[in-house]
């Protein structure tokens, strides 16, 4: 049985859940952020463990777009969706305002509150630099599984975009753009400065490297804090559809590195550009568990086998 908690929603702002015995686990902001360049879009920060352990980042002075969990798009119809710098081939990484688009909030048609339980749905529309609406997006946000025995708690997240131009949209990274290994898009984690160097990890393998690029239905990130002594562990896991070559637009790799920056990226366009037809969708469900304490493989796979989709 899951533990209650407590949703507070300030409008016009964000969304708080707190557990029952007063640890904020998660604020989920649909306010604008000020600077257009950052590529302005809602974004989940910070996500805490049960026992207040903070396991994202915001604006770290690297990268002042990365923030906390976002869905982002970092090569699309030549517009940047997920902020900074874009990637040019030939050219490197150039400061380019006019390419840089947005994630308009809409609205939230469905907000339900259990008692153990959230379940959001958002509408968004992504906004190239210049004012044109191309995509409308139908977002799903549930916090369930909020267990103090066993530390942890589980956010899903999924996706349903369609375009709304005229012409097709094409999805790349920057490897699709000939940057080697850096083929990051679609829902990204940053964390804070003590996860890096971290310990990464897949059914199969282990290493930020080793994994960078490569494709499995689930990937925890393991660290010990700074100030005290704790550990947390986050799992990143895809919806079994996800993985389904026949039911997928595009299969996702893994876009990660521990060091110098610790980041997950579910990547839809890693190796491969594909376009999305005028008037056509595309969908995916993630799911991410933040638990207290250094979890090993074992404990990862019991977990998420008694985590029902």
């Amino acid at each position: 049985m899951s533990d209650r908690i407590r949703v507070t929603r300030t409008h016009g702002e964000h969304i708080t859940v707190t557990t029952a015995d007063g640890t904020e686990i998660l604020r989920y902001v649909h306010r604008p952020d000020p600077d257009p360049f950052e590529s302005r879009k809602p974004y989940a920060h910070p996500l805490r463990t049960l026992a207040g352990r903070t396991v994202t980042g915001y604006r770290p002075n690297d990268h002042r777009w990365h923030k906390g969990v976002q869905m982002t798009a970092s090569h699309l119809s030549g517009q940047n969706f997920w902020g900074g710098n874009s990637y040019v081939p030939g050219e490197g990484y150039l400061a380019l305002p006019e390419r840089v688009g947005s994630m308009r909030h809409d609205g939230f048609p469905d907000l339900t509150v259990e008692d153990d339980r959230l379940a959001v749905t958002e509408h968004l529309t992504w906004v190239e630099h210049g004012g044109a609406e191309w995509a409308r997006e139908e977002r799903g946000l549930t916090v369930h599984s909020v267990d103090q025995a066993s530390g942890s708690w589980a956010l899903d997240w999924s996706i349903r975009l369609t375009n709304i131009r005229a012409e097709p949209l094409l999805f790349g990274s920057p490897t699709t753009a000939g940057r080697e290994l850096a083929g990051y898009t679609g829902l990204q984690w940053r964390g804070p400065r003590d996860f890096t160097g971290g310990t990464v990890f897949t059914p199969d393998g282990e290493g930020a490297q080793r994994l960078m690029g490569t494709q499995g239905p689930w990937l925890a990130f393991s660290t010990e804090h700074d100030d005290v002594d704790a550990h947390s562990t986050l799992v990143f896991a895809h919806a079994p559809e996800n993985l389904d070559a026949r039911a997928a637009i595009h299969p996702s790799h893994w876009f990660v590195r521990a060091e110098p920056v610790p980041t997950v990226a579910f990547s839809w366009a890693f190796f491969t550009e594909f376009e999305l037809p005028p008037g056509e969708s595309f969908a995916y469900r993630y799911r991410l568990v933040v638990a207290d304490g250094a979890w090993d493989r074992h404990r990862v796979t019991a977990h998420l086998a008694g985590l029902p989709w």
